[in-house]
């Protein structure tokens, strides 16, 4: 066995790409705590998708299948970066192999094989972890140190937004995104996210109601060839029919607070734009995945002709930035990529044993993973009969 951690990354689309380059970039943040990485494969079905991100990123070679990567003597830590379908196999396949896993949210498609895996997970040596990346980003953990420490006290209400537009054009080619059950489209896309976001400053979801699918482009052409992530391809004259949802909404009960979700993939002008605002009983917080490098902060204080938002820009001072940046000088930002970068070198703290003390916050577990899609679940299940409250 080669010396160190070996890593690969399966899957070679959009998100896997930003595994891949995390992988590069971990060892070079915070302390040199960690043993060597060695960058070993990307696996991907598609060869010339996967030989391109391998030469992109440095890696060694490419392989054609996960069996491939679970039966290699030089690999340790595996992020699993696919179609939601394929991660049981894939997964329970590489821990039995003996892998770390890091697997993309959501865990699955469908909450039976989420449970399955978690309880694959529980039942093995090899360390299981789900990405739940905008846990990572500097703004949003402030927002919670903010919270946790009093200076923004008890949560009220949360207002949440998460937009994408990748979905908007109606001849952007069919893909795995747009098939599989009621809640499998907009919802376990991007709303997963939102809805850990939420979670993480409000805490545990104890029901939601109000829930509302809609799927508003029901037809898209089919691919000629392979499509990557949200890419467009070249199209045939045959359409294939949508099966799941371009927009989601609910509203939710936490453990401290209630609040209102919304998710688009249809959300034209809005490539990305994942935005919230925290109430609580000492003021407020705003933040917008546009503007990563920054939050928006409303303390009461003062009389109310002097008071209202303020901008806070991100530094040294403030969650991961803190020890974790080349140059650190104030107000120096942060953008998306660098959250795959701590989550990354989070995993491999774990994996390579390094002291809690110098390693960063553990990534979400299965268990996690399974609660996130549970919620989901549930608003589906809301959606389906007519708003009804659904306990989570």
């Amino acid at each position: 066995m080669p010396e160190g951690i070996g890593v690969a990354v399966i899957g070679a689309g959009m998100a896997g790409k930003a595994h891949a380059s995390a992988y590069r970039t971990a060892p070079t943040l915070f302390k040199p705590t960690l043993p060597p990485v060695r960058l070993v494969s990307i696996g991907d079905i598609n060869p010339e998708f996967g030989s391109a991100a391998a030469r992109r990123f440095g890696y060694e070679r490419t392989d054609s299948s996960w069996q491939a990567i679970a039966e290699a003597d030089d690999i340790d830590v595996v992020s699993v970066v696919i179609a939601n379908s394929l991660h049981h196999e894939a997964v329970e396949g590489l821990l039995a192999a003996g892998k770390h896993v890091l697997c993309e949210k959501p865990l699955s498609d469908n909450l039976d094989d989420s449970r399955a895996m978690a309880a694959t997970a529980a039942a093995s040596s090899p360390i299981a972890r789900v990405g739940f990346t905008f846990r990572r980003t500097p703004g949003i953990a402030y927002i919670r140190e903010l919270i946790q420490s009093g200076v923004l006290g008890k949560v009220l209400h949360f207002s949440g937004r998460y937009w994408t537009d990748y979905a908007s054009d109606p001849q952007a080619p069919m893909s795995w995104r747009y098939q599989g059950s009621a809640g499998s489209g907009a919802l376990a896309d991007v709303g997963s996210h939102l809805s850990y976001v939420a979670e993480f400053l409000c805490g545990r979801t104890l029901s939601v109601q109000g829930g509302q699918l809609s799927t508003v482009i029901n037809s898209r052409p089919k691919p000629l060839g392979a499509v990557m992530g949200h890419d467009h391809a070249e199209v045939s004259d045959e359409y294939a029919e949508v099966e799941n949802d371009d927009y989601a909404a609910f509203s939710a009960e936490f453990e401290n607070g209630v609040g209102a979700l919304e998710v688009s993939r249809v959300a034209a002008g809005h490539a990305n734009s994942l935005n919230f605002e925290v109430f609580c009983e000492n003021g407020a917080a705003r933040f917008d995945q546009r503007r990563p490098a920054e939050i928006e902060l409303f303390l009461n204080e003062g009389a109310s002709a002097q008071n209202g938002y303020r901008q806070v820009v991100l530094g040294p001072q403030h969650p991961y930035l803190a020890g974790g940046l080349a140059m650190d000088a104030p107000s120096t930002g942060f953008g998306q990529n660098e959250a795959f970068a701590y989550q990354a070198r989070s995993f491999l703290d774990e994996v390579g044993g390094v002291d809690p003390a110098d390693a960063l916050p553990v990534c979400a577990s299965f268990d996690e993973g399974v609660h996130n899609m549970e919620m989901l679940a549930a608003v589906a299940e809301s959606a389906l009969a007519n708003g009804k409250k659904v306990s989570v």
